[in-house]
């Protein structure tokens, strides 16, 4: 009987063991294990599908961008000629703009008589005299003022003025008027009539800088005449800018 029990309590032990073992070293279910590799395979059958794909994408990109490489030289060419009507473009503009100024600055003109109405002698007198035309003919660009007589260059170029006096003999013959400028004798206009009406005219091309002053100056002892006729004008016009 006790070895009975001996034995019982073996059977026992070694159930317990054996229990124990089979608890830290399970065995896995081979079901679960194929289902894994399942996965697996699917899961690699995906990933060359997609790497499949992903070589065609590659090259039909490939070839795309070959087909534009003549495209992408032509499209860089275009750019190029582009630029250069920009360039082009931006010349033009700059000498239109140019020609717009000089245009602008360039619309300088005058003429004026000596007497707005009446008739009559300015003169004579014992010293130079400046000599004022009132009568305003045309006046583009305002450098003329009536007020002085003085024409003042509003740019640096290149200008004409025209001198003409008037005489009568009616009076004393003499007549006599310089174009000056800045103060220095340019030009004179003189006159000695004999009978009547009679007039003299001269004129110069004049290099002038901004703020330069030209007028007509009466010589001592001389006289002009003028009347509704206007025999006696002076006028200027800048021929270009400089």
């Amino acid at each position: 009987m006790e070895n009975i029990m001996i034995v019982l309590l073996l059977l026992c032990a070694l159930s317990s063991a054996e229990k124990a073992l089979s608890q830290t070293n399970p065995h896995p279910d081979p079901f679960d294990l194929y289902s894994e590799l399942r996965d697996i395979n699917v899961k690699l059958a995906e990933d060359r599908l997609l790497i499949q794909q992903l070589q065609k994408d590659k090259q039909e990109l490939e070839a795309k961008l070959k087909e534009l490489e003549p495209m992408k030289d032509k499209l860089e060419a275009q750019a190029a000629e582009l630029a250069n009507i920009k360039a082009r473009t931006n010349v033009t503009e700059n000498q239109v703009e140019s020609l717009r100024r000089d245009r602008a600055v360039g619309q300088v003109a005058f003429s004026a008589s000596l007497k707005t109405s009446g008739s009559g002698f300015t003169g004579p007198y014992n010293v130079h005299t400046p000599v004022i035309f009132r009568h305003v003919i045309s006046n583009v660009g305002n450098a003329y003022s009536p007020k002085t007589g003085f024409f003042i260059a509003p740019v640096k170029g290149a200008y004409h003025f025209e001198l003409y006096i008037g005489s009568h003999s009616s009076h004393d013959h003499r007549s006599a008027a310089a174009l000056v400028k800045n103060g220095e004798h340019v030009v004179l206009a003189h006159e000695r009539g004999l009978n009547g009406h009679s007039s003299a005219a001269n004129g110069a091309t004049l290099l002038l800088e901004p703020g330069d002053v030209v007028f007509v100056r009466l010589r001592p002892n001389y006289n002009i005449f003028d009347d509704k006729f206007h025999y006696t004008s002076f006028s200027g016009h800048l021929l270009f800018p400089m």
